[in-house]
């Protein structure tokens, strides 16, 4: 009795499957001919503009502009975008303003300040008047002296890598 159970089962996915698979070979043009049509018929409509004493000549352009719609070579898968690195010539910065943002700004503040107060060596001569690691870290900015690189990323994953000492 199982195995009967089993085949009846086994035989109704297999139909289903059929009946999907065949549904979307129909289907996979047919919709997609259907909006061609629909914006053809709604390109029509706003051409026409609800004037129903048309020349021939209208009538002509209309119809050769619908047929020129019809053509159109349609995309319907969108290639993967690849992100790659913008190269700078002659030091120019491509991405961005020229100068560091405040959010930069103070990402590398604070990052150095965490360097230096774990033991990190300072690139300049420390100024008397400094009590905290992050006024060294703000001096060394300053002076451009700090070995770090922004990555500045565009909204399409292309991104630029731009050395501190590039900036204004």
């Amino acid at each position: 009795m199982s195995e009967l159970k089993a085949n009846t089962d086994k035989t109704h996915k297999d139909i289903d499957s059929e009946d999907q698979s065949n549904s979307i070979e129909e289907n996979g043009v047919k919709p997609l001919d259907d909006a061609v049509e629909k914006a053809i018929e709604l390109f029509r409509k706003i051409r026409e503009g609800g004037n129903v004493d048309l020349t021939e000549k209208e009538i002509a352009e209309i119809d050769k502009e619908c047929e020129i719609i019809r053509n159109r070579e349609v995309i319907t898968k969108d290639l993967e975008h690849k992100p790659t690195e913008i190269i700078d010539k002659g030091g120019k910065i491509v991405t961005g303003p020229p100068t560091l943002t405040r959010f930069e700004r103070a990402r590398i503040m604070g990052a150095r300040a965490l360097q230096l107060s774990l033991g990190a060596p300072v690139f300049i001569e420390i100024p008397k008047n400094a009590t905290s690691s992050l006024e060294i870290a703000m001096e060394e900015l300053k002076q451009r002296v700090i070995p770090i690189v922004i990555k500045r990323t565009l909204p399409n994953g292309d991104y630029q890598h731009i050395p501190i000492d590039q900036f204004e």
